[in-house]
């Protein structure tokens, strides 16, 4: 534990992916920044595993965009199916980018690599204090820990996730609703018919299943289940796949690394902003985990707010980040919706629409912009 100083030009509340890139880009560009979060250290699960291209593209200006291709796995093509039969195939090769794929790495090395950079810059993360009060007046904000510390700063941003204590102190709603269906989330090791380089989103009667690469020849799975257990094991997992996965060449798992259960909000904060307290990440919008873009949108938020910390162009934040925020949660409902739909002329409807519309090479590359996330204005 080292205590943290007393004052600061900004303190961070949360030292997660989007914590992290924010207090390594303050850093970089000469603010003083205390980064402080409750947990004693990582806890070393893969959770968010995709990164896409616009955030590569980001995160090279702190230098760590290239570590991270080294350590993740490369895969250019995302493909929809409705059991073996493809509906719509999404290439990521003709992106105009220096990163035309998605990487999948789990989101522990992410944050190996976004920790390991901050202290090359010279910074740390202050663990574990947990944010218990913030006040704020004229002049600047003061964030108090839950043993008593008190850390005074010009700013103060929330990055402490969906159920965030700056956010609540700061008044400002969190709008939205959840969905009906619990996740299930799982890291296995296991015999895949499919190609190893393609991220695979399943549609079936009883909901969705994507089953993606992860270095390491593991595959991530993640299933919405209307009633899941807390730890699915291997028997939940193959009835998953058996019931929603290839069917002329099934799967076969061998180990199960890791699994959990959740349930997904759909949930935007009213305001960014509240006098000096800003928020971004999970602390500022949830949504499903459809296309990955979560992660992906809190360190895009946190370049973005650095960037204008630094120049003296905060007031811009809002208005710039929260729009993207807004699009990412009405595009991830809408997979959501049409991956779970149940009646069965409402899928054919959905299969017979996917189908025409991806022989389009104008939809696909609307759609491989989209999850890229590189339609966002720069």
């Amino acid at each position: 534990m080292t205590k943290p100083p007393a004052t600061t030009d900004v303190a961070i509340v949360g030292a997660g992916p989007t914590g992290l890139t924010l207090a390594a880009f303050l850093t970089a560009g000469g603010a003083d920044v205390v980064l402080l979060d409750k947990a004693a250290g990582s806890d070393g699960t893969s959770r968010a595993a995709v990164v896409h291209a616009r955030t590569l593209e980001v995160l090279e200006g702190i230098g760590v965009s290239g570590e991270l291709v080294e350590r993740g796995l490369i895969t250019p093509t995302f493909t929809v199916r409705d059991r073996d039969r493809v509906l719509m195939t999404v290439s990521f090769g003709g992106l105009p980018t220096a990163h035309p794929y998605t990487l999948m790495i789990p989101q522990s090395t992410t944050e190996e690599v976004l920790l390991a950079r901050l202290r090359e810059l010279g910074g740390q993360v202050h663990r574990p204090y947990e944010a218990a009060g913030v006040s704020q007046d004229a002049t600047g904000v003061t964030v108090t820990t839950a043993t008593g510390e008190t850390v005074r700063a010009r700013y103060v941003v929330g990055t402490d996730g969906m159920h965030s204590v700056v956010r609540e102190r700061s008044g400002v709603a969190f709008t939205g609703d959840s969905y009906p269906q619990s996740f299930v989330l799982a890291d296995v090791a296991m015999d895949w018919p499919l190609p190893g380089d393609e991220v695979q989103l399943f549609f079936a009667a009883a909901g969705l299943v994507v089953v993606a690469p992860l270095p390491g020849g593991r595959y991530r799975i993640v299933a919405t289940v209307d009633d899941a257990p807390e730890h699915p094991d291997a028997s939940d997992l193959r009835a998953l796949l058996d019931a929603r996965g290839p069917q002329t060449v099934p799967a076969r798992i061998r180990e199960v690394a890791w699994s959990s259960r959740f349930h997904v909000h759909h949930r935007i904060a009213d305001h960014y902003r509240a006098g000096r307290i800003f928020l971004a990440g999970d602390a500022a919008h949830v949504h499903s985990p459809a296309g990955g873009q979560g992660m992906n949108t809190g360190i895009q938020d946190a370049a973005e707010l650095a960037r204008r910390i630094l120049e003296g162009t905060e007031d811009d934040y809002e208005a710039v980040r929260r729009p993207v925020a807004a699009g990412v949660l009405a595009m991830t409902d809408r997979m959501t919706r049409a991956a779970t739909v149940r009646n069965p002329v409402a899928r054919a409807i959905r299969d017979t629409v996917l189908t025409v519309a991806g022989r389009g090479g104008s939809v696909r590359q609307k759609l491989a912009m989209s999850l890229s996330e590189l339609s966002v204005d720069r």
